[in-house]
Order: structure tokens, then C-alpha cells, then sequence
């Protein structure tokens, strides 16, 4: 406040009106083995359309994780993947005669974008992702600019219809002094396997591309054809200033990548059209596969509540609830739940092992309320291939999840015939009688069942706890991540403000309206608030500490209903016997 010599009024204002950020609970998380697709990069996805374009359409190598993510977006609209793979084995196809692995564009940005430096054998191209797809990219490409409309280089192309004319000399170039800069690139899907079955489809045009490294656009783009492939293309790398094919010699293209001023560009070839070679599909190991899901492990970079297993093997189960999931582990994020199904070999054509084998599964994935086991697998129609599929449930658990956190609130159990409908269930891999069910669940197993005339339901809400508590169920862990993830968010705005009264009563009441809205929702039944000199004592205080103790009755689910029917003799009144058996 101002320092006034004389009467008068000066104001100022404190601001008490900040409220709790609210925590995203529905953003799912998965890592699997697909067909297309960068390599250990996390991609967000929102719909079915957008999975197929990042990651291709399943496959009998990829089917179980393409629809493990599908299922979840069956509910949801917010998911990470990561396609992981054995980066030892795996390759990108090439123009050349050798072939290489880009894994993403930082592997690109890192190890490929050094032009003349690069292997000779790999040519100018590289499919965009490792894998057999690759092999189906033809590249057809007419560099020889300045050439006539009648030159028979240029109407021997194949390509030549799709141009009005043959490149030359850019505007950028030609005011700069240099000449024949420009050349076209058409890319073709050989057998229609991204274009939905039409062989020889185009998939990318590119006209007028410039050699010259400072090429710009109108617009001030570059129009260097390096930096426009690698910006704009979805399915091949530039990766070197040379032409070759698997049938002509190497050419070195030794003036492409020079500044535009004074360069008569050479031509190389005047032309290539080439079908991309030597891709190759690898699975990952369990080992990379963990190495992909380690990708969630950042708080701060993915807000992640949601991570699904697929089909992925117990080791890689337990590594990610222990590591990654649980807060006591290396990664320790504390906020996500894990959904995982028992292994295929313990499910799927096992009559009368089915829950044995289960129980197996789920004692070697240990205790921990931060992860969650459903059943079983289902059958499901993989409309891509015209078959059906065996895919683990995991995925549409997750689903519920979100779905539940959309409709009402991440404190509300995602099962029972309210919001545990799976869907897309042709039949599941067992269906676990009442006998069954009692074993699974008590060994923390939530069964999976149809109901005639109800659908597949969920019937379980237990996570894989073994100590009898609270946390033993998945609303009070999802209500608590939620409370914590919210109340954490807040309290960072009491960083670096002094720990005194006025800074202890502002956390308080903007946590305890926060907590009432809660309650409100149903989420808790009472809490209380504890932020004063009581725990933040004068050595708290002195160790540049903050102390809030936040207690939480939670609200529970049920999972037992008991109705006793009494037949009461005509003459006695009910005031008489209630109460009283």
C-alpha cells in the first residue's frame, strides 16, 4: 500500500476466489505390438478412424492390441498408445537395397537428417514406419526440371498426367540466381492395403519441392523437399541426397541441399519409381515392451489415470503395476490403475481350469490396490478381416472407467448392470458360475458374466488388494486419486508464499468447498480439514514445510444385498415385529 502524506482512500484487492483445477480421470494409456506406426512415441487418440491411420488396421500379429485400444474407445475419446516393437529386428523399408530403422521423428531429427552422410545403400527414401507395410510404398519421383512438355524423359513418366507441367526453376531460386531446383514426388499404395483395397492408389502428391535447403514458400514454409516430407508426409522419410533403386546404380546428387543462390542444381536420375523393399515386422520383447510403458511414467507430461495390459505376459504386468502404477515402486506415479486379464492359455478353451489358472495369474501379480484384474477374454467380429478374434477384456474395463467418470464420477464402481454393460461381446472365452465367481472374488478376481437378457456385465469391483481395507475396492482408490491429484494441483499455488496464518486459512478454504462438492456428489460420506499451528509446528515451519492433513470418510459401494421376507399372521400389527428378528 502506498504511503499517503495527506487524508484519503486507496485501495487494493486479495484475491479468495480461486478454486480447486479439476483432475482428468478419464485419459487412457497403452503400449502394444502393432503393424504401422512410430516406434516409442506417444500418440493421442480419439476415435477408431484415428487408430487405424496412426497404426494400421489389425492384423493377426496386431489384432489383440489394436482392439484392446479399440474396446477402451468404445467408451472413451481420450487415449495414449505407443507402439512398441523389437527395435533390434525391426525395419523400415527403403529405395535402396538395404533397410534401415526410423524409429520416430526424433530418431529422424537425431540420426537421419544428415544428408551425404548416411549409408549409400539405403537411398533417397524410407518408409515412414518399420514393417512389412513399407514393402507395399511405391515412390515415384521426376527430378530432371527443366525439361519440355514434349521431352521424352518427361512423357515417359508415369506419373507425368498428374502434373501440368514438368518442374523447373522455383521463384525463390530463379531471384537468387539459381536454376532447376524444383521436382515432383508421388507416393502409391501398390496393393490398396491403406486405401481400402485399391491397388495403385495414390496416397501423397507433392509438386514444385525444392532442392535447395533455404526454399521457402509465399507463406515463409520451407519448401526444401527434406523438410516437406518429414513435416508433412505419412509414409516416407527422406533420408538421403541420393537416388538408387534396386536395378541402377547409385548417384550422387552432390549439389541437393545447397542454397538456392548461384546453383544450377544437377538432375541425378530424371526419373524413379521404385516399390520400397526390405521392411520387416518384429514383436517386441518383454523387456521393450516394459520400455514403452515406462513412456507413461511422467506425471507431468501425461495425465494419465487409465493404463490397460492387452495381452501383454504376466512379467510385463507386474513390472508395470510395481514400477509405474504403485507409488512405492521406481516410477512410482500413484495416481493410475491398472486393468489386466488373465493370460490367454488360462481362459480361452481350458474347460474347468479356468478359474485355478486365474488365481495363478493373479497371485504372481501380488497385492496392490492400484491395479485391477478382470476374468477373461471375448469374442468379438474384427469387421477389417471378416473374422472373429479372441481379445482379453482389459480394454473395455478401462472403458467403464471412463465412461463412468463422463457420465457421473470417478467414485462411482464401473460395474453392475448400471454402468458395467460391456459391449461388442459375441461370447466370452468361460462363462463362471455362481461357485466360480464366489472363488474368483475372493481372490480379488472380478468376474465377467452374461446374463440372459441383460448383456455382459461387469460383476466385481475389487482391485487386487489382499489386505482387507477400503482400498480393497476401485471407487475409494479412483476417489482418492482423484482427490489427491485435484488437492495437489491446488497447493501448488502455496509454493514459495509464507507458511503463516493467512496462507494455512486460504489452503483451507479453498480444499474444504472443494470436499463439499464431493460429498455433495456423493463421493464421501465426511472429512475434515487440519491445516493450522497443530502440524505445522515451528520445525515444520523452519524446514520450509507445509503440512495439511486432509481426512476422508469414504463412501462404499455395495456388493452384498441381504432381503429377509417375513410372513406376519393377519391379526399383529407391524409396529409390533419390526426390529424384533
Amino acid at each position: 500500500m502506498a504511503y499517503q502524506l495527506s487524508p484519503g482512500v486507496t485501495w487494493s484487492e486479495i484475491d479468495l476466489t480461486t478454486v480447486v483445477p479439476a483432475a482428468s480421470t478419464t485419459e487412457g494409456a497403452f503400449a502394444g505390438n502393432f503393424d504401422w506406426g512410430p516406434i516409442d512415441e506417444v500418440i493421442s487418440i480419439a476415435n477408431e478412424i484415428e487408430l487405424v491411420r496412426w497404426f494400421g488396421q489389425p492384423s493377426d500379429n496386431s489384432a489383440v492390441s489394436f482392439f484392446t485400444a479399440a474396446n477402451f474407445l468404445a467408451y472413451g475419446d481420450n487415449l495414449r498408445v505407443v507402439r512398441s516393437a523389437n527395435v533390434s529386428a525391426a525395419k523400415c523399408a527403403t529405395s535402396g537395397n538395404t533397410a534401415a530403422l526410423v524409429k520416430n521423428r526424433d530418431d529422424w531429427d537425431v540420426n537421419w537428417d544428415v544428408f551425404g552422410t548416411n549409408d549409400p545403400r539405403y537411398g533417397m527414401f524410407a518408409a515412414r514406419n518399420a514393417g512389412t507395410l513399407g514393402n507395399e510404398i511405391r515412390v515415384c519421383m521426376f527430378a530432371n526440371a527443366g525439361v519440355g512438355t514434349a521431352d521424352a524423359a518427361w512423357t515417359n513418366w508415369e506419373q507425368a498426367a498428374r502434373f501440368g507441367a514438368p518442374p523447373g526453376t522455383s521463384a525463390y531460386a530463379n531471384t537468387r540466381g539459381g536454376a532447376n531446383d524444383e521436382m515432383h514426388i508421388v507416393v502409391l499404395d501398390t496393393k490398396g492395403t491403406f486405401t481400402g483395397g485399391i491397388a495403385n492408389s495414390v496416397l501423397e502428391i507433392y509438386s514444385n519441392l525444392s532442392k535447395a535447403v533455404d526454399a521457402t514458400n509465399d507463406d515463409g514454409s520451407s519448401n526444401y523437399w527434406v523438410n516437406v516430407l518429414a513435416d508433412r508426409s505419412a509414409f516416407i522419410w527422406p533420408i538421403n541426397n541420393m537416388i538408387s533403386n534396386n536395378s541402377t546404380a547409385l548417384v550422387q546428387t552432390a549439389t541437393w541441399g545447397s542454397t538456392a543462390s548461384g546453383t544450377s542444381f544437377t538432375q541425378g536420375n530424371a526419373s524413379v519409381n521404385i516399390t520400397l523393399a526390405g521392411g520387416v515386422l518384429a514383436a517386441p520383447t518383454d523387456g521393450q515392451l516394459q520400455n514403452s510403458f515406462v513412456k507413461f511414467s511422467d506425471t507431468d507430461a501425461y495425465d494419465t489415470s487409465l493404463i490397460m495390459m492387452g495381452g501383454a505376459s504376466n512379467t510385463v504386468v507386474k513390472y508395470v503395476i510395481d514400477n509405474i502404477a504403485d507409488p512405492a515402486g521406481t516410477y512410482g506415479r500413484g495416481d493410475v490403475v491398472v486393468f489386466t486379464s488373465p493370460q490367454y492359455t488360462d481362459v480361452v478353451d481350458q474347460p474347468g481350469q479356468e478359474v485355478t489358472k486365474s488365481v495363478a495369474t493373479r497371485n504372481f501379480l501380488g497385492s496392490s490396490s492400484y491395479a485391477f484384474m478382470d476374468s477373461g477374454w471375448k469374442k468379438q467380429f474384427d469387421k477389417y478381416n471378416n473374422k472373429y478374434r479372441w481379445i482379453p477384456l482389459n480394454g473395455d474395463i478401462a472403458g467403464l472407467c471412463a465412461r463412468t467418470d463422463a457420465q457421473r464420477d470417478a467414485w462411482f464402481s464401473p460395474a453392475g448392470l448400471n454402468r458395467g454393460q460391456v459391449k461388442n461381446v459375441t461370447k466370452l472365452s468361460w462363462q463362471p458360475t455362481k461357485t466360480d465367481r464366489d472363488n474368483l472374488y475372493k481372490n480379488n478376481i472380478n468376474p465377467v458374466v452374461t446374463f440372459k437378457g441383460e448383456g455382459t456385465v461387469l460383476y466385481g469391483d475389487k482391485t487386487l488388494q489382499t489386505k482387507p481395507s477400503a482400498f480393497d475396492r476401485i471407487n475409494v482408490r479412483r476417489l482418492f486419486i482423484v482427490l489427491e491429484k485435484t488437492i495437489s494441483k491446488a497447493a501448488k499455488y502455496s509454493l514459495f508464499e509464507f507458511n503463516d496464518e493467512f496462507t494455512r486459512s486460504q489452503f483451507v478454504a479453498l480444499v474444504e468447498p472443494f470436499l463439499r462438492d464431493v460429498k455433495g456428489r456423493r463421493g464421501i460420506y465426511d472429512f475434515k480439514v487440519v491445516c493450522d499451528e497443530t502440524n505445522n509446528t515451528s520445525q515444520v515451519i523452519d524446514s520450509n514445510q507445509f503440512v495439511g492433513d486432509i481426512y476422508i470418510k469414504p463412501a462404499r459401494s455395495i456388493n452384498f444385498i441381504h432381503l429377509n421376507f417375513v410372513a406376519v399372521r393377519t391379526g399383529v400389527a407391524f409396529s409390533e415385529i419390526v426390529g424384533k428378528f
